[in-house]
C-alpha cells in the first residue's frame, strides 16, 4: 500500500469514508490533514453507522493509529465529543494523536461565523457556522491559538485576553451585536479542554514522517472536495482549507516525494451544497430520484444536495490538479432504473466549446453543458465482481476514465463496505 491520498474529486460528499474505511483495513497509519468539524464522513459497518467530523475514520480498526494534522482546525468540545461517542460504542481512542500545531476553534470564532452569513444575507456563502473560517483567518493572520498553546497557561491568557478584546469589538461596534465574551471564562474552559486533551497531543509531524521512513501503509484522507478548495474550487463558494493533494503535504507537514498515489473519490453524479453555478444540475424527478435513492442530505448539515449528471470537465479537472493516480466511483448503484444516462464532455459558452473548467464562476454561469448519452442500467447493488456488471456500466465506466484521463480502481455498489468492486 505504501502511502497513499484520498480525495475528493467534486464538491465534497462523494463517499470518502466508505473508500478510507476499506483501504484503513491495510493502512497502519490514517491521517486528517485538513478542514474541521464542518466536514463530515459516514460509515457503515454491520448496521451501525458512524459520522466522523474530526477524527479519522480508521479509528474503527484497533491496530491503526490515526492522526488528526496540523493543517485541521480543532473544535475541543467537538472532537472530545467524538471521542465520547466512540467510547460508548466501545471503541478506543488510545491510538489517536492530534497535532500541537494544530490551531483552535474558538467561542468567537462561532459567533462571528454565523454573525458574518447573516451579514452577508442574500449572498451568504452556506458556512457551517461551526467556526471554521474565522479560525482559518487568525490563523493567517497570525493571531490564532494552537493546541500548544493549551500547555503554557500564561500564554494561553494572554492571547485569549487579547482575541477576546479585539472580536468584542468587532461584534460590538462594527456588527452591532449584544454578545460580550469573557476571556477569563474562556480561559477556564480551555485549560479543562487541555487536561482531556493532554494524553493525545504530540508533533504528528514525526509521526508520520517515521511512519513512511519505515515502510509503514500510511493513508491520508481528505475532507470536502476539489472544487471547494480556496484556490482551485468555485470561490466565494470554497471552503477555508486545501482539500487538493497540495494541501496534503501541508496540512501532515510532509514533502510531495513521500506521497506514492493520490486516489480521486467520485460518484457516477454530481452533487454540491448551497450556492453557486452548477452546470449539469438537474431540476426535474431524475434529480430528486437521485437525491432521495442517494440519500443526499449533508452529514454536518441534514441540508439537501443539489444532484446533477456526471460532469467530466470536473472531473478531468481534480485529476490534473491533484495529480489523480486512479479513480473510486462510487454510488454507481443510485442511478440504478434511469433509462438514459448522460455525461458532460464539455460546455458551450456563447459560439466557445469550452473543455477545462473556468476560474470565474460568471463564466461558469454562462456554461451549458454538452452531453452523451449512453444506456441505463437495472439493479447492481448486489453484484460483487467487475465482470458480473452489465455491460452498461463497463461502457459508463470506460467512458468517464478516457474523458477525466484516469484509470477507475474502485467501483461503489452500496454504502457498506463489502458493496465495493475493485477493478484489476
Amino acid at each position: 500500500m505504501s502511502s497513499k491520498v484520498i480525495i475528493g474529486a467534486q464538491w465534497g460528499d462523494e463517499g470518502k469514508a466508505k473508500i478510507i474505511d476499506i483501504l484503513s483495513q491495510e493502512a497502519e497509519v490514517v491521517v486528517r490533514s485538513q478542514g474541521g468539524n464542518n466536514a463530515g464522513h459516514t460509515v457503515a459497518v454491520e448496521g451501525t453507522v458512524y459520522k466522523f467530523h474530526l477524527i479519522p475514520s480508521g479509528i474503527l480498526y484497533p491496530g491503526t493509529q490515526c492522526i488528526v494534522g496540523n493543517g485541521v482546525v480543532i473544535d475541543p468540545e467537538g472532537i472530545l465529543l467524538e471521542i465520547k461517542n466512540l467510547h460508548e460504542h466501545g471503541i478506543s481512542t488510545d491510538n489517536l494523536k492530534i497535532s500541537s500545531r494544530a490551531h483552535l476553534v474558538m467561542p468567537y470564532h462561532k459567533e462571528l461565523d454565523g454573525i458574518t452569513e447573516s451579514y452577508r444575507g442574500a449572498d451568504d456563502i452556506g458556512t457551517t457556522k461551526k467556526g471554521i473560517g474565522p479560525c482559518y483567518m487568525d490563523k493567517a493572520e497570525r493571531s490564532g491559538i494552537r493546541i500548544c498553546d493549551l500547555y503554557h497557561p500564561e500564554v494561553l491568557k494572554k492571547k485569549i485576553t487579547e482575541n477576546v478584546e479585539i472580536k468584542n469589538k468587532i461584534i460590538q461596534k462594527v456588527y452591532e451585536k449584544d454578545t460580550n465574551f469573557d476571556a477569563d471564562k474562556i480561559y477556564e474552559e480551555y485549560l479543562g479542554y487541555a487536561k482531556e486533551l493532554e494524553k493525545y497531543v504530540t508533533d504528528t509531524t514525526v509521526l508520520v514522517y517515521d511512519a513512511i521512513k519505515a515502510g509503514k501503509n500510511v493513508l491520508f484522507e481528505g475532507a470536502q472536495g476539489t472544487l471547494l478548495d480556496l484556490d482551485l474550487g468555485t470561490y466565494p463558494y470554497v471552503t477555508s482549507s486545501h482539500p487538493i493533494t497540495g494541501g496534503v503535504c501541508i496540512g501532515a507537514g510532509i514533502g510531495p516525494t513521500m506521497i506514492d498515489e493520490c486516489i480521486g473519490v467520485m460518484k457516477g453524479y454530481v452533487t454540491r451544497v448551497g450556492k453557486g453555478p452548477f452546470p449539469t444540475e438537474l431540476f426535474d424527478e431524475i434529480g430528486d430520484q437521485i437525491r432521495d435513492v442517494g440519500h443526499e442530505f449533508g452529514t454536518t448539515t441534514g441540508r439537501p444536495r443539489r444532484c446533477g449528471w456526471f460532469d467530466a470537465v470536473i472531473g478531468k479537472f481534480a485529476v490534473r490538479t491533484s495529480g489523480l493516480t486512479s479513480i473510486a466511483l462510487n454510488k454507481v448503484d443510485v442511478m440504478a432504473d434511469i433509462e438514459t444516462i448522460k455525461i458532460c464532455t464539455g460546455y458551450k459558452m456563447g459560439d466557445k466549446v469550452i473543455k477545462e473548467f473556468p476560474a470565474s464562476l460568471e463564466d461558469l454561469s454562462l456554461c451549458e453543458p454538452i452531453y452523451e448519452e449512453m444506456e441505463g442500467w437495472g439493479k447492481i447493488d448486489h453484484i460483487r465482481t467487475y465482470e458480473e456488471l452489465p455491460v452498461q456500466v463497463k461502457n459508463y465506466v470506460k467512458r468517464i476514465e478516457e474523458l477525466c484521463e484516469a484509470k477507475v480502481t474502485m467501483i461503489g455498489v452500496g454504502p457498506n463496505r463489502d458493496q465495493n468492486i475493485t477493478v484489476q
